[in-house]
């Protein structure tokens, strides 16, 4: 699979339609009971493009968007404007937002990850795709630096402090950032009507989260 570290325009994208889906298996009982099994461990996020297309000219940067992509063939960047930072999406990420694990003295790699719920079923999503130059990190509430303490791979989400600055036993990791969502085209075929896009027609542009 490939992935071109690029990030949809984001003037459509902020009026697009779309969210996290799960999948969910539900058997009823005899009795009436349930018995419920997910079949996903992760949400999968899909978006409709077409809602943010307004003029002609959007149109004609989605088709040269898709172009380069190839249709479905290559991944790139999204952002969701209602899910695209550590805090709620109002708020300014700070360095204790999420929790990314404890130090042991040795380990110097640590995911991004980003945690929704509390008390009765986090749910742990790994943060693949940190948008560059917005990474905070600290341990134990302390500040690092980027470059002299860590590096970030903005096409993994891994954090790795340099050598000699690996987080003590039981320091606890903590990161702040912004981040997009790896998708492609759910579509190999862009079907525009000129004559109802002209009359307020939505266009129809597909697209889904893909497994990294």
């Amino acid at each position: 699979m490939t992935f071109h570290e690029v990030q949809f325009p984001t003037r459509i994208s902020i009026a697009s339609s779309g969210g996290p889906e799960r999948r969910t298996e539900v058997i009823i009982l005899g009795s009436g009971h349930e018995e419920r099994n997910t079949r996903w461990a992760d949400s999968r996020h899909s978006y409709n493009a077409g809602y943010g297309v307004k003029t002609r000219n959007d149109l004609h940067d989605v088709i040269a968007f898709f172009e380069e992509r190839r249709g479905r063939l290559h991944g790139f960047r999204w952002s969701d404007r209602t899910d695209n930072k550590s805090c709620p999406p109002q708020d300014t990420p700070s360095l204790t937002d999420q929790l990314l694990g404890a130090g042991d003295g040795t380990t110097a790699a640590f995911q991004l990850i980003k945690t929704y719920g509390g008390s009765f079923a986090p749910y742990a999503r790994t943060i693949a795709k940190p948008v560059a130059g917005t990474v905070l990190v600290a341990f134990d509430g302390v500040a690092q630096t980027e470059t002299t303490d860590f590096i970030v791979d903005p096409t993994t989400g891994i954090v790795t402090f340099v050598p000699g600055k690996e987080p003590s036993s039981g320091a606890q990791v903590t990161a702040g950032f912004e981040f997009d969502v790896p998708v492609r085209f759910d579509t190999d075929e862009l079907k525009i009507d000129l004559t109802t896009f002209e009359a307020g027609q939505i266009q129809n542009i597909p697209v889904v989260e893909i497994r990294l």
